[in-house]
Order: structure tokens, then C-alpha cells, then sequence
């Protein structure tokens, strides 16, 4: 049976490194301390998204369907990837009430998702 290889330490949550690779084959041992990869420290969840995301090619309605998630939790799960990957979100402070309307006159959004984006943005 694979396991899953942990990006994190379970009991202090600080990032882990392979410190033995082997070869089932050849029964060849390799100590030391190798890195992991950035998205092997992103959570289950967050690389579903992130290859749903990657298969889709960022479109947002084909993610929302294959998810069963809402706009809403699509930026939210976006901004946590990224965040995790190391980089800074300039886009975070992008969304913003007049945004979230062109968003609903495109029927991009509905009524439902932009009153939950216009909560979240204070608007």
C-alpha cells in the first residue's frame, strides 16, 4: 500500500525533508535530506483544486461544476493555494464592489455568489 508523503509535521506543523529514498527493485538505499516540493506542502484538498484547477485551465464555471463549489470558495481556495506555493496574491485586493457587479452582469457570478462576495469585501 503508498502512503501519502507529508509535506508537514503532524505534531508541530514545521515543513519535513526525505531523508531515504529506495529502490524496490535493486533494494538500493539513498540517506540524506532532500527537499519535497512546493505542492507536496499544500494540503489533500488543495491539490485537488490545484490539478482541477490546472486541468480546466483556470476556468472558473468548468472548476465551479467539476467541484460542486461556488465561486466564492473557488477564490478562496485560489488565494489559499497561492498563499501556500509562497507567493503573494497582487490580485487579493482587486475584488472590489464594482468588480463583483460586472462579474453578475456577465453571468459570471450569481445573485447567491455576489452577496457573498459583496459580505466578504465589506460592500
Amino acid at each position: 500500500m503508498n502512503k501519502k508523503l507529508l509535506g508537514n509535521c503532524p505534531i508541530c506543523g514545521q515543513k519535513m525533508v526525505v531523508s531515504q529514498l529506495s529502490c524496490k527493485s535493486c533494494d538500493t538505499n539513498i540517506s540524506g535530506s532532500f527537499s519535497l516540493s512546493k505542492f507536496d506542502y499544500l494540503s489533500q484538498q488543495e491539490q485537488e483544486f490545484a490539478l482541477t484547477f490546472i486541468k480546466n485551465a483556470g476556468n472558473i464555471k468548468q472548476i465551479e461544476k467539476e467541484m460542486n463549489i461556488s465561486y466564492p470558495t473557488v477564490k478562496k481556495m485560489l488565494d489559499s493555494v497561492i498563499k501556500n506555493l509562497g507567493f503573494e496574491n497582487k490580485n487579493n485586493n482587486q475584488l472590489n464592489k464594482e468588480a463583483v457587479l460586472d462579474m453578475l452582469r456577465k453571468n459570471e457570478i450569481t445573485f447567491k455568489e455576489a452577496d457573498e462576495l459583496l459580505k466578504q469585501i465589506g460592500g
